[in-house]
C-alpha cells in the first residue's frame, strides 16, 4: 500500500518528475472488480510514459457515480489490488465524482481514458492540452467489464440479472 499517496504528496512528486524530465501519465477509474481488461488498459497507459499515476474513485465517489450498490469491493481492498500491479507507480484516492481537481494537481503530460469516452467529454482534457499535454484514448477489451461480470454472477447464481 506504499503506492497510495495523498494530494500533497502527488503534487510534490509531479513537480519533481517534471524537473528530472520524467513524463507523467494519468488515468482514473473505479476499478471495482479488477479484470483482464483493467490490467491490459493500465499496462497500455504505463507504456505511454515514465510514471503512471492512477486516480482511484473512493467508495463515496463510486456511490455518487454508480449508485448505492457499488462499489462491490471497498476502497482499501481496491487500493491493495491495484497497488500490486507493477505498471502502477502511484495511487491517489479522490472523493469527487470526477477527477478534475486531481488532474490539475498532477498536471500530467498524458491523460488516458478508454476509447468509449469522446475526447470532448473527458474530464481534464482541456486543462491537460492547455498545459502542453495530450490525450490518449485506449481501445478497451471487448465484452469484459465489471458490470458484465456482476450480471454473469447474477445469472449463474440466481438465474437472472441482479437489480
Amino acid at each position: 500500500m506504499d503506492k497510495l499517496i495523498g494530494f500533497d504528496q502527488i503534487k510534490k512528486l509531479s513537480i519533481h518528475y517534471k524537473k528530472i524530465k520524467k513524463s507523467i501519465v494519468f488515468t482514473n477509474g473505479c476499478f471495482d472488480i479488477i479484470h483482464a481488461g483493467h490490467v491490459l488498459y493500465l499496462e497500455h497507459a504505463k507504456a505511454l510514459g515514465d510514471i503512471l499515476v492512477l486516480g482511484l474513485n473512493s467508495d463515496q465517489s463510486v456511490r455518487q457515480i454508480k449508485g448505492d450498490k457499488r462499489p462491490v469491493i471497498h476502497q482499501e481492498h481496491r487500493v491493495c489490488v491495484i497497488s500490486a500491479l507493477a505498471c502502477i507507480d502511484h495511487v491517489v484516492l479522490f472523493d469527487d465524482p470526477g477527477p478534475g481537481h486531481l488532474i490539475e494537481t498532477v498536471c500530467p503530460d498524458i491523460l488516458v481514458k478508454g476509447a468509449d469516452w469522446p475526447e470532448d467529454q473527458i474530464i481534464g482534457a482541456d486543462f491537460v492540452k492547455q498545459h502542453g499535454g495530450r490525450i490518449k484514448r485506449v481501445v478497451l477489451e471487448p465484452d469484459i467489464s465489471t458490470t458484465k461480470i456482476i450480471e454473469r454472477i447474477g445469472e449463474l447464481y440466481y438465474g437472472k440479472q441482479p437489480n
